[in-house]
């Protein structure tokens, strides 16, 4: 249970000190590319690999090239959470994208043509009816 604890309280200050990083400390331009903002981070219980989420807004060449600007930086991430956090050994920083907001967005689409496609049946049912009386 301790464990636990302690695994989530380091991903939230991974979380923070990462986030405070884009903002200030990563200079490759390839980051600024898109809006890029941290949306989970997720340490293994050991506390040997860190895989950080990220949600890019922008085109898909505006992902694609922030997405490369954050794996070459991932050693520089790495140096910044040792000095930043206290630990005894600095977790494997591993940069992923969060396609969650995308799929969310597509099934939010997807149930408002179902409701849509819903309604309009109703309608023509009502029509019928209206035709048979």
């Amino acid at each position: 249970m301790a464990n636990n604890r302690r695994v989530s309280r380091i991903s939230s200050l991974i979380k923070r000190e990462v986030s405070q990083m884009l903002l200030n400390g990563i200079k490759d331009d390839r980051v600024g590319a898109g809006m890029v903002s941290i949306t989970d981070v997720d340490v293994s219980g050991d506390l040997q690999h860190a895989k950080i989420f990220v949600s890019i807004y922008g085109t898909e060449e505006a992902k694609a090239e922030t997405m490369e600007g954050l794996k070459s930086s991932t050693a520089f991430v790495r140096k910044e959470l040792g000095h930043r956090i206290r630990l005894r050994r600095t977790p494997e920083v591993i940069f992923l994208e969060d396609n969650s907001l995308e799929r969310g967005d597509r099934i939010l689409n997807l149930i408002n043509q179902i409701s849509s496609d819903r309604s309009d049946d109703n309608s023509i049912t009502d029509d019928l009816e209206e035709d048979i009386n």
